[in-house]
């Protein structure tokens, strides 16, 4: 076994891979960025090497500097984790060439299945259901039209290399099969290098589901049953679950056969995933392997009982795979959620800066539960609320990477209870200084379609595709969150009572009858007369009735406190309240299941001089031009004076590894620049003014 093992990589993923190696008594090796020197990975390392500046092409993807690495600490192996050199056929022979293990498969096979066209052949040769389509590079528009007619619409158009979205398109006639064509083959070329593109038939209501195999040395190759990926936004994954609340155990069965074939096709030894498009009917078709770890692997080990990091070292080492087939387990139902640094009602814009809160749920928040900081082994366990991150309260989201923040991942006995609990852990998760998209998570949960499994890969696109609005997180009692701000301003105004020294006649008061304004856009506010009764501030309870309805409030949380956990007429809650917002700063922000609200509790006559207030509309901004997102301004390429068409590009701003170019709306004259080329640009700042 390994004394001493190298992870080339960053983040959560680094995180999960120290963890694993420290149980197992094996030294670990950092390496970073300068962007990433005060990283928790960093820290949490027995070592640390610096290999470069920020951009990961001068840093995370320099094979030699890995190289170098290991060999000014002794690490005898490198794990990558996923991403960056995961999945690099020449970095792994490198590796093996230098006499250092990679924790992973041989480069051979990672080359094998790399390659998309190949791929498809080799799983027609290992008898692996593959979906019609035409698996050789195509070299003109005209020609893939008449592919496409005789493969019939609607098809796919793909690129051999392509990954995470890019460098695919879906055409439902000749027209959209012509352009799709081209500009899959021009995204292909800039973005991999590699312009070969191929087109299969697309799958009607298809959903994503993978199957995960372990392999080692000794010609051993297992399935570790099946995640469900469908829940994906622009073909990123959001939500994974394990197993498919779709697939039937014959299919399960049939699925992981073939995956086996498939890693035994290729020699395959370490964990992998073989991933499958699956349509209605429960046919299913291989799309591509993934020769590294996978984001998504938690659930797995959920499920299982085993850490696929130990077992990838284990493979790596020489060591034969301890169990069979039969032995693998499949108790429960685990979910994960994908909490990403991005601000949902901006269009999912990255969302950078300081992580000026940052606390996971903690144990005791989801009933029956306790928070894990990696995977759980116990026979038979069904409570573990795990959090993978690589990120603490205090440090900065960088610019420069991916926008994963953490991975919130439970485990219920059935699938009902594992989305209950993931409901409840998104309560308890405090993130403030940047945007995450946790509202966005809440609502897809809550969705009546998620719930009963009936969903496929068009789920987000279909039932968002306006984008997303705070209006799309309906809660199941609104009123809810009202009695929650009067219980907490009801015992402010009792523990100011309490103050002693107050001049006679000007102490603070307690009244029942309060008024909570709930604020809405452009002064529409919306009004609820309350009465607080009962309280009782040693058994930190109250009544609140609003209207006909009474919600009876105990919670010993102390005021200031962002996490509000109690009970509500007998029922646990777990919400976030806080003092101050955006909208008002005496204003309280009550945020439940996904839902918010910001809301004044006001005494009866204050409430009516409120509404008399007239409203202030905000600054006009038509005529500027305001960065969206925080990041880097790449280019500028306008000047004052210069006449701009709607459509033009006005400004490329860089974030979290994308370009985001805005453009312009309508025909317009610039006036004046505002910010610099390579200024670091925060939200709503203007750079650009137009006469």
């Amino acid at each position: 076994m390994f004394t001493k093992i190298l992870i080339a990589n960053r983040g959560e993923i680094a995180c999960r891979v120290i963890q694993t190696a420290r149980k197992m008594g094996i030294q670990t090796v950092a390496v970073y960025s300068e962007a990433d020197k005060d990283a928790r990975h960093v820290e949490l390392a027995d070592e640390a090497v610096l290999i470069g500046p920020a951009p990961s092409r001068e840093s995370y993807l320099v094979a030699d500097k890995i190289i170098a690495a290991c060999k000014a600490t002794g690490a005898q192996a490198v794990h990558p984790g996923y991403g960056f050199l995961s999945e690099n056929a020449a970095f792994a022979q490198r590796l093996e060439e230098e006499g250092i293990a990679f924790i992973g498969p041989k480069h051979y096979s990672i080359a094998a299945m790399g390659d998309k066209i190949a791929s498809k052949k080799l799983a027609l040769d290992a008898q692996v259901n593959t979906i019609p389509g035409y698996n050789h590079a195509i070299d003109t528009p005209e020609q893939a039209v008449e592919i496409a007619k005789g493969i019939g619409y609607p098809v796919m158009i793909k690129a051999s290399a392509g990954g995470g979205g890019k460098g695919l398109r879906v055409a439902f006639n000749d027209k959209e099969a012509f352009e799709g064509f081209s500009s899959c083959r021009n995204e292909a070329r800039n973005s991999f290098g590699d312009d070969r593109v191929f087109i299969e038939k697309y799958v009607l209501e298809p959903r994503h589901i993978e199957i995960q195999v372990l392999g080692d040395s000794h010609g051993n190759v297992l399935y570790l049953n099946e995640r469900e990926c469908s829940i994906q936004r622009r073909h990123q994954k959001v939500i994974e679950e394990a197993p498919s609340p779709f697939i039937s155990d014959a299919t399960r069965k049939a699925m992981g056969e073939q995956a086996v074939a498939l890693a035994k096709a290729v020699n395959y030894q370490s964990a992998g995933t073989v991933e499958f498009v699956v349509g209605k009917d429960q046919d299913f078709y291989f799309l591509e392997m993934n020769t590294r770890l996978q984001v998504e692997h938690p659930v797995t080990e959920c499920i299982t009982g085993l850490d696929l990091v130990e077992q990838m070292i284990r493979v790596a080492a020489g060591e034969a795979l301890t169990f069979k087939q039969e032995d693998v387990k499949r108790e429960g139902w685990a979910i994960e959620c994908r909490i990403n640094a991005e601000d949902p009602f901006r269009n999912f814009l990255p969302s950078t800066g300081r992580l000026v809160r940052y606390a996971p749920p903690a144990a005791d928040l989801v009933q029956g539960t306790e928070t894990l900081q990696g995977p759980a082994y116990e026979e038979g366990h069904f409570g573990g609320v795990r959090v993978d991150t690589g990120v603490y309260e205090g440090g900065e989201i960088p610019m420069f990477y991916d926008s994963m923040i953490a991975k919130l991942i439970v485990h219920g006995r059935d699938r009902n209870e594992a989305i209950a609990k993931m409901r409840e852990a998104l309560n308890g998760f405090v993130i403030r200084g940047i945007s995450s998209n946790i509202p966005f998570q809440a609502a897809l949960l809550a969705h009546p379609k998620f719930v009963t499994g009936g969903f496929n890969t068009g789920f987000i696109a279909e039932h968002y595709s306006h984008g997303f609005k705070a209006e799309d997180v309906p809660h199941d009692d609104p009123l809810f969150l009202v009695a929650l701000a009067a219980f907490v301003r009801r015992k402010a105004r009792e523990r100011a009572a309490g103050i002693s020294g107050q001049l006679p006649g000007h102490g603070a008061k307690t009244a029942p009858d309060l008024v909570v304004a709930v604020l809405g856009a452009q002064g529409q506010h919306v009004y609820h007369e309350v009465q607080v009764s009962g309280y009782d501030a040693p058994a930190a309870t109250a009544n609140v009735l609003i209207g006909d309805r009474t919600y009876a409030v105990r919670s010993h949380t102390k005021l200031g406190d962002l996490l509000m956990t109690g009970v509500c007429n007998g029922v646990p809650f777990t919400a976030q309240v806080e003092r101050g917002s955006a909208k008002a700063p005496l204003a309280i922000r009550v945020a439940h299941n996904g839902t918010q609200i910001d809301a004044l509790v006001l005494n009866p006559r204050a409430a009516k001089l409120m509404k008399l207030m007239p409203y202030k509309a905000p600054p006009d901004t038509s005529k500027s031009l305001l960065s969206p997102m925080p990041g880097l301004l790449a280019d500028v390429p306008v000047v004052v004076g210069q006449k701009v068409q709607a459509g033009e590009k006005l400004a490329v701003i860089e974030a979290m590894k994308m370009e985001n170019i805005l453009v312009a709306v309508q025909d317009c004259v610039v006036a004046e620049v505002l910010a610099k080329k390579g200024e670091s640009l925060s939200v709503d700042q203007p750079i650009l003014r137009f006469e």
